[in-house]
């Protein structure tokens, strides 16, 4: 504890103890009327102590994500706000925070580069600034108060924020109730309060901005009443918003609407009044008021003041137009387009898709082998802003226990027994500024999880042998065959770094449901412009009955096969691997036949054997042909009980 800490303490005391306060020297002006109302609340309400300095409060990633669900439709609207707020004030060291109505920070943006200073300090996703938990700040002291407000420096009442300067709003919802905070904050500034005299301005013009978003989207089947003093600003930026409903009562209204016509009332609230009760003016008159008309010319006065605003009159939009617009979906991106014939299932996870390109929560995919995980995303990474970066993919299944740490992590020279000279960058750092990939993370190490989980929660990696950690940016993409629930419950996986990686989900459907299945055939005998082959009746019939337990990589594989052995660019039934379409259910392990020691194999493991027979039984070869690890082939083989027959008793695996 400092000395300007110490003091700190000692002036919240007397100010809450009602003792005179301490003699404060020339430069520290005293607090205002404000501050110290809000530095009692702490002591004599929230029974907080000014003495007891105590770290930002950083909630846990699953409790982030229900506060942020709460508020999701708001913050999509809030987003450019808080972006275009964010260029005015980034040059000069501001973040800006959107709190919901607990103060729990469920947006953000600031400087990448002092990432570690801001989640120290609390200025950062997942912050909670209530007043009752923090104590006097910007945040928590506007959701007190309803007021915008900046609490500067030793303003605060918690010693440890009083390097800090934030400046708050609130945000209101279309019925007056408090829904939001927005807020910029520094981690350090010029000592003068009055210097944050700009910034309490852009925060209350940008607060109105997000608001009004906000009421125009609530209230667009509803008639829209825009208001201000100045004709030549009523269309374009109007200062009071009301909505009407068909009869004419106010069913919506924006803060300063409100703090506006609550003046023209004797008792009651603003929601449900009347137009006429409160305007000099008839219902029926409102078309006058339209936008065509001349905005001088559309002068209205309040009944009990008598003072004057222009008026501006949106009518309802039309319910078939809003019907046609929401049953037609926005076109996706052509990465993700190129995925789907038209299966219902998988459109509408792509949808989903499209609206989180470029979001920065991460992603998890869920779907069987062969599913096509890898291929959504890749194509989430190229429908992306950073689809100029890297696309590192990772199979957290392929790579041996003893090697995992090192390829994802990197190491210094010489850090560990078997390490180069020159040490190695890891497959993290190597997805630098773009998308990481992790397919299959349901067989991660549990080791490894704890350092995977502080990459993400840090955004550093530290390689092995380094002493200082590694600043990244990136957007982690995981997928899995497993649920990763049942995997928590069985202590295989932990249950922090899983609501880490589970901010969307997306679940693919298996090819054999499919209703696009004829056209992935198609696409996959046209891939490479490789164009002039043809399919039987009959052999289309039979890939129409197959189970497909290998998805989309099963199907390929065959139709490379047959491919390989047709004549004549013609695909016959005779050209598909033996066992093909079998109707028979495919078993979850091999069955032994009557004959000893000859497996009695389901398609997959047909289809495998045929693949490792026409080799001569190049296990690297067979690996490399069908797109896996020599790890995953030996895994295969061991399910289906195939054995090489170069192999002799007591080996390894070839």
């Amino acid at each position: 504890m400092d000395l300007r800490q110490r003091e700190h303490i000692e002036t919240v005391v007397h100010a809450t103890s009602y003792l005179p306060p301490p003699a404060l020297p020339a430069d520290r002006p005293a607090h205002d009327v404000v501050i110290q109302n809000s530095w009692r609340r702490c002591v004599h309400q929230y029974g907080l102590d000014p003495s007891r300095m105590q770290e930002a409060r950083i909630v846990p990633q699953m409790r982030l994500r229900e506060h942020q669900q709460r508020i999701d439709d708001f913050a999509r609207i809030a987003r450019h706000g808080l972006e275009s707020l964010h260029a005015q004030v980034a040059g000069l060291g501001y973040v800006v925070l959107l709190t919901d109505a607990q103060g729990v920070t469920v947006d953000y943006i600031g400087d990448a580069r002092t990432d570690a200073d801001l989640r120290h300090a609390g200025l950062y996703l997942g912050a909670e600034w209530s007043e009752c938990g923090a104590g006097t700040c910007a945040v928590g002291t506007a959701l007190f108060t309803g007021e915008a407000l900046t609490v500067h420096q030793a303003d605060h009442f918690d010693a440890t924020h009083i390097p800090l300067t934030c400046t708050a709003a609130p945000l209101f919802d279309t019925h007056g109730k408090l829904h939001a905070i927005l807020d910029i904050s520094a981690l350090t500034s010029p000592h003068a309060k009055d210097s944050q005299g700009l910034a309490l301005q852009l925060v209350r013009i940008y607060a109105a901005h997000i608001e009004n978003a906000n009421f125009l989207r609530a209230h667009h089947r509803d008639w829209i009443l825009k208001l201000n003093v100045a004709p030549e600003f009523v269309d374009v930026n109007p200062e009071y918003l009301l909505a009407l409903d068909d009869s004419g009562r106010i069913v919506g209204h924006n803060h300063r609407a409100r703090r506006m016509l609550e003046g023209e009332l004797a008792t009651g609230t603003v929601l449900g009044q009347s137009f006429e009760t409160l305007f000099d003016a008839r219902l029926d008159d409102l078309g006058r008021y339209v936008y065509s008309r001349p905005s001088e010319q559309r002068l209205v006065a309040l009944n009990r003041s008598g003072g004057l605003l222009y008026l501006s009159v949106m009518p309802p939009a039309l319910r078939w137009q809003a019907d046609a617009v929401q049953e037609r979906p926005a076109p996706l991106p052509e990465p993700l387009a190129a995925l789907c014939g038209g299966d219902p299932a998988l459109a509408q996870q792509l949808q989903r898709a499209a609206r989180l390109v470029d979001s920065p929560i991460n992603l998890l995919i869920n779907g069987e082998t062969g599913s096509g995980k890898e291929y959504l995303a890749k194509a989430l990474h190229q429908a992306s802003s950073r689809r100029g970066q890297p696309f590192v993919a990772v199979n957290c299944a392929a790579i041996p226990e003893t090697l995992i740490e090192s390829e994802l992590f990197g190491h210094l020279p010489n850090s560990f027994s078997g390490a180069g000279p020159r040490g190695k960058r890891g497959l993290i750092q190597e997805a630098d500024g773009g998308t990481l990939f992790l397919d299959e993370i349901g067989d991660m190490p549990r080791e490894l999880q704890s350092r995977l989980l502080r990459v993400l929660a840090e955004g550093e990696v530290l390689p092995i042998g380094a002493a200082r950690p590694v600043p990244v940016r990136l957007r982690v993409i995981s997928a899995t065959h497993h649920r990763l629930e049942d995997l928590v419950a069985q202590g295989r996986f932990r249950e922090d770094l899983f609501y880490r990686l589970n901010g969307a989900r997306f679940a693919l459907p298996p090819l054999r449901d499919r209703t696009d299945f004829e056209w992935l055939v198609q696409k996959m005998l046209d891939d490479g412009g490789r164009r002039g082959v043809t399919l039987s009746p009959q052999a289309r019939d039979q890939l129409c009955h197959h189970r497909w337990p290998g998805n989309l990589r099963e199907l390929r594989n065959v139709l490379e096969y047959a491919r390989a052995v047709c004549s004549g660019g013609y695909i016959d039934a005779h050209d598909l691997p033996d066992g093909l379409g079998a109707p028979a259910p495919v078993p979850a392990v091999p069955v032994l036949s009557r004959e000893p020691g000859v497996p009695q194999l389901p398609p997959e493991g047909m289809l495998l054997m045929q693949y490792l027979r026409a080799s001569g039984w190049n296990l690297s070869a067979v690996a490399r042909q069908i797109g896996v690890s020599r790890m995953t082939l030996y895994r295969r083989m061991e399910r289906y009980g195939i054995q090489s027959p170069n192999r002799r008793d007591g080996e390894p695996p070839q």
